[in-house]
This record gives C-alpha cells, sequence and structure tokens, in this order.
C-alpha cells in the first residue's frame, strides 16, 4: 500500500483555509468526487455504527434556499459541490440490527453469532438517552466524518468551507429530514477557491505547538 509523505500531508493542510469565495465555473471533475463521497463513506464512527447521513444538494434551486438560510452565505451557491451533514435523531434496537444484518452481509456468519455486540451497542444507547446524551453522541460521531472529508479534500486539492453558520431547523424543513428521522447539524462546501479570495493567502493563525502539545 502506497502511504502519503509527510511533506505532502503538511502541504495540504497548510493549503487548506476555510474557503469563503469558489470559483462558480470550476467543477469537481467526477472520479474526484466519487473518491470523496467514498472518503465520507469510511469515515471511523464509534462501535462503526454510522449514525449520520449526507446529503449532496446539487439542485440549484435547493442551494439558494438553503444560502438564504445560511445567514446569506453565498457558498452552498458558488461552489462545486454542496453537502449536508445531518445525524439520526434517535439511535434505535432497529438501527442496531440493521447494522448487525450489515456485518453479516459483509463479513459472514449469522446474527446470533453477534448477539453479545449487538446487545452492548442498544444498552449503550438506551443509557446515553436515558441520560439525555444520546445526540450529543451521534453528533460527535458526525463532525469526525467532517474532518475526514475536508482533509481528504485537501490532499486532493480540492478546497473546502466547513459551514454552521446556517439555521438547521430550516435546513430540516426544506430538505424534508426530519420525515426521515434526520436532523442538519453543519454543511460542507466544496470547489476551487475564487481567483479573488483575499483569505486564500492569509497566513494561518495558530497557537505554538508548545501550548497546545504536551508530551508526558
Amino acid at each position: 500500500m502506497s502511504t502519503t509523505s509527510t511533506e505532502t500531508l503538511l502541504g495540504a493542510l497548510n493549503w487548506r483555509y476555510a474557503t469563503k469565495k469558489f470559483d462558480p465555473a470550476r467543477k469537481i471533475p467526477a472520479e474526484t468526487w466519487t473518491a470523496l463521497e467514498e472518503a465520507l463513506i469510511l469515515s471511523p464512527s464509534s462501535f462503526g455504527l454510522q449514525p449520520w447521513h449526507f446529503l449532496v444538494v446539487q439542485n440549484a434551486d435547493l442551494r439558494q434556499k438553503l444560502s438564504a438560510v445560511s445567514w446569506g452565505q453565498t457558498q452552498p451557491i458558488d461552489c462545486s459541490h454542496y453537502v449536508v451533514f445531518a445525524a439520526r435523531k434517535d439511535l434505535t434496537a432497529a438501527d442496531v440490527d440493521r447494522f448487525i444484518d450489515r456485518i453479516v452481509e459483509v463479513r459472514g456468519g449469522s446474527p446470533g453469532q453477534l448477539k453479545g455486540y449487538r446487545d452492548i451497542m442498544v444498552g449503550f444507547a438506551d443509557q446515553n438517552r436515558a441520560a439525555g446524551r444520546l445526540d450529543s453522541w451521534m453528533a460527535r460521531q458526525v463532525y469526525i466524518a467532517l474532518g475526514q472529508f475536508m482533509a481528504a479534500a485537501a490532499l486532493l486539492g480540492v478546497d473546502t468551507c466547513p459551514m454552521e453558520g446556517l439555521e438547521p431547523a430550516k435546513y430540516d424543513e426544506i430538505l424534508g429530514l426530519g420525515a426521515k428521522g434526520l436532523t442538519t447539524l453543519c454543511a460542507c462546501a466544496a470547489g476551487y477557491r475564487a481567483a479573488f479570495d483575499k483569505y486564500a493567502t492569509t497566513p494561518k493563525v495558530r497557537f505554538k505547538a508548545s501550548e497546545l502539545i504536551s508530551h508526558v
């Protein structure tokens, strides 16, 4: 298996920034976008449960509506691909059973052989729901996927802008997510920076490593 050099990795991460202005004329090639969708699918999650759904919004009218409820920001309109990151509103025993069935489909075996693992996951969901922590746990899983998507995009030379400046309830209404048991957490615009985006050349501001990392 080939590996990415440290120089390539750090170069991509230093090149990446939250793109404010996208070039609407530049579109992500189909092969590149397929790889980025696969990066979303391959995102890690606790227990492997994947309590999320990713909506790639290409419809121009929908994008206009989403821009209007995103503080008027233009990234949803101008970017090549716009992804809405949604989380499940609940995690039930049926959701766990669906995951168990998928494990059996991919790896073989039987659901009965995974009963212990299944019971652990159902118990975890029940305990966290009772404690009022289930939604926040699922939200953290979704943000793992967002981070992986942005890092993968940077390595492929694709610009991104993570967006929380939006009205989740309005997104849910526009995209019909409530009926699907989903709710919007954030979004991410992807494409290529406009030549006039002044933030593209602005130095990154980060605290020194000595302030952020400790070796114990």
